[in-house]
């Protein structure tokens, strides 16, 4: 009779200690109805503001891009831009001395480097280039191992001594260098910018939005932005035909250039559906359709190839 009565008061003297033990033991092992009271409200509320807060920056990112819009006369296309001219002359300019540092500095002979400035001044010179305002700059760069030719943003243009070496005639220099100030004046870099801007944009969206995995995310941003560079590629070829064409050039050395990329490749090249450069045996095909348009009878005589 003792041991019930002592088991009594030894629950009731518990139960005065922890006033509110049966209000934590549903919430300490998973009680359903004090944790909806607890969590559940708030959880959902940050929720809508998470939405909310990436509904918010995906509308900023869209109209900015869409605010970017400028009509370019040479192409005749409205672009989005990310950079201001003045801007885009100062990048390139800033960036030109670490990009030749790079590549392992300029060719030290004055003469290879005459030619390169003699024939990417006359293009200039005789094409619709001549109507925009950048500042064009062209340079040989001392690398003898990377085949490449690029344009930085403002006009500032490069042709690696590698790829140099292997082009067979003036018109194929001209083809390259035709391509490089296609680049500068369509713009593709600062339109490259504002798509960054607004993929970085957009991704950042989804990923707070949604909670999705980041790198699934950005690779699909990616993507896109790799097909907007394969189509700058392409509308650099047809510029390139354009302005190497006024320049006195024969438009069909630019299709010898692309011989010489597609040996300097080999094999290694990634798919061109993962790359942003068109394999040379699909710019080919385009590149023909422009000259055709440029020469509906034909290619002319006298023509410097």
């Amino acid at each position: 009779m003792n041991y019930p009565t002592r088991r009594r008061r030894r629950v009731r003297v518990l139960s005065r200690q922890h006033p509110n033990r049966q209000s934590l033991n549903p919430a300490a092992f998973g009680g359903r109805t004090n944790t909806r009271r607890a969590f559940g409200p708030k959880s959902r509320s940050m929720g809508k503001a998470r939405l909310l807060i990436a509904l918010a920056i995906a509308a900023f990112s869209f109209i900015s891009y869409m605010g970017s819009k400028e009509f370019n006369p040479v192409t005749g296309e409205s672009q989005h831009i990310g950079l201001a001219k003045h801007q885009e002359i100062a990048m390139g300019k800033q960036s030109a001395p670490q990009l030749i540092q790079q590549f392992g500095g300029l060719h030290p002979d004055p003469q290879l480097q005459d030619v390169v400035d003699r024939i990417g001044h006359k293009i200039v010179q005789s094409s619709r280039a001549a109507e925009t305002e950048w500042a064009y700059d062209f340079h040989l760069l001392r690398d003898p191992q990377t085949v490449n030719a690029f344009a930085l943003p403002g006009g500032q243009v490069f042709i690696t001594y590698a790829l140099f070496e292997q082009l067979r005639t003036e018109g194929e220099l001209a083809g390259v260098l035709g391509h490089e100030i296609g680049h500068v004046v369509a713009r593709h870099s600062t339109q490259r910018i504002a798509k960054e801007n607004l993929r970085n944009g957009l991704t950042m969206a989804v990923i707070l939005g949604t909670g999705v995995d980041p790198g699934a995310a950005d690779m699909a941003g990616r993507l896109i932005s790799m097909k907007y560079g394969r189509e700058d590629e392409l509308e650099s070829d047809a510029l390139g035909v354009d302005f190497m064409a006024d320049a006195g050039y024969d438009p069909r050395a630019l299709i010898g250039v692309m011989e010489v990329l597609a040996g300097a490749a080999g094999g290694e090249r990634p798919p061109e559906f993962m790359s942003t450069h068109p394999s040379p045996e699909n710019r080919v095909g385009m590149i023909h359709s422009a000259i055709e348009e440029k020469y509906p009878s034909g290619v002319p005589g006298g023509l410097t190839p």
